[in-house]
C-alpha cells in the first residue's frame, strides 16, 4: 500500500513552499520592506486616532501609545531584542540620549527601550510622510531643518530650554544619517553642545549591527536578534563649550567599542581603543 503523501523527506514541495523557496533575495527584500511600509502607514493612522482621542493633540504622552503599537512589529518580522542597562535611564531630571542609527528598522529598536517623557529630534522631511508624519508630529518629535545650520542651532537652543523646563529626555542620532555598515560614522556635535548647554547627562544607547539579517545593498532581510545596551550616564555638570569635542570623542569611542562587542567583533573593539 502506498505511503501517505508527505511521510518521506523527498516528497515534492507544496506549491506555497516551492514559491517561497524560489523567491530571489531581491524579491524577498522588496516584499518585506513593502509590508513594513504598509504596516507603518496603517498603524500610524490608527494610532493617530487613539492619540487624538486620549490626549487631544501633540504631546510627549502620545509616545506611550505609539510605543505600545510599534512594539508589536517585531513579531511580524521575527526579530528578537536582548536588552541590558535599562536602569541607566533612571536619572533625575532631563538628559540627552544618543544612539547609533542604522536603518528604517531603527524605529522598532527605539520603541523597544524608549523611556517615558522622551522626545526625538528628527529631520523636517519626516513631517511629510503621510500618517507616519502625523503620528511623529503628535508624539512631540522636534523637527530640524538640516539644510540650514542657523535654523538647526536655533531649534537646539530652544530644545535646551524646553528640556529643562518640561523635564523631558531628548533622543538624538549623532551620526546624522542612517549607516548600515556595522561601524559608526563620525558624530556631529549638536547633541553634545545641547547637553553641555543644558548641563544634563548624556546616556549612550548602542544597538548591535543589523548586517547579519538586514542589508539593503545585498537585499538581505531575514529574522534575527538585536542586542541593545544602555550605557551609564556621562555627566556634563561643570563642562563648558570648550569640552564639546572631548565629550563627543569620548562618547564615540565608548559606543564604537560597545557596538563591536555586541556584534561579536571583539578584535575590532580592541583595535579601536
Amino acid at each position: 500500500m502506498p505511503a501517505a503523501q508527505g511521510t518521506f523527506p523527498g516528497r515534492p514541495a507544496r506549491p506555497a513552499e516551492g514559491a517561497a523557496g524560489r523567491l530571489s533575495p531581491t524579491v524577498n527584500f522588496a516584499l518585506r520592506i513593502g509590508f513594513y511600509c504598509v504596516l507603518c502607514l496603517v498603524c500610524s493612522a490608527l494610532a493617530a486616532v487613539a492619540c487624538l482621542l486620549v490626549n487631544g493633540g501633540r504631546t510627549v504622552k502620545n509616545m506611550r501609545i505609539i510605543r505600545a503599537v510599534v512594539r508589536t512589529f517585531k513579531y511580524f518580522f521575527g526579530l528578537r531584542f536582548e536588552v541590558k542597562g535599562l536602569e541607566n535611564f533612571k536619572v533625575e531630571g532631563p538628559a540627552i540620549i544618543v544612539s547609533n542609527h542604522q536603518s528604517v528598522l531603527d524605529m522598532m529598536g527605539l520603541m523597544e527601550v524608549l523611556p517615558d517623557n522622551c522626545v526625538q529630534v528628527g529631520k523636517k522631511e519626516l513631517m511629510y510622510m503621510g500618517s507616519v508624519g502625523l503620528i511623529i508630529y503628535l508624539g512631540g518629535v522636534i523637527f530640524i531643518n538640516r539644510k540650514s545650520t542657523s535654523s538647526a542651532k536655533m531649534v537646539m537652543s530652544e530644545v535646551a530650554k524646553t528640556m529643562v523646563a518640561e523635564n523631558v529626555k531628548v533622543w538624538v542620532y549623532p551620526e546624522g544619517t542612517r549607516n548600515c555598515t556595522g561601524d559608526l560614522l563620525p558624530f556631529k556635535k549638536g547633541a553634545f553642545h545641547l547637553a553641555i548647554q543644558a548641563q544634563v547627562p548624556v546616556i549612550p544607547v548602542v544597538y548591535s549591527s543589523f548586517t547579519s539579517f538586514y542589508n539593503p545593498k545585498t537585499k538581505l532581510f531575514t529574522s534575527g536578534k538585536i542586542k541593545v545596551e544602555v550605557l551609564p550616564p556621562i555627566e556634563t555638570k561643570g563642562l563648558t563649550p570648550d569640552d564639546v569635542t572631548d565629550l563627543t570623542d569620548r562618547c564615540f569611542s565608548t559606543m564604537r567599542e560597545t557596538l563591536f562587542r555586541l556584534s561579536g567583533r571583539p578584535s575590532q573593539a580592541k583595535d579601536s581603543s
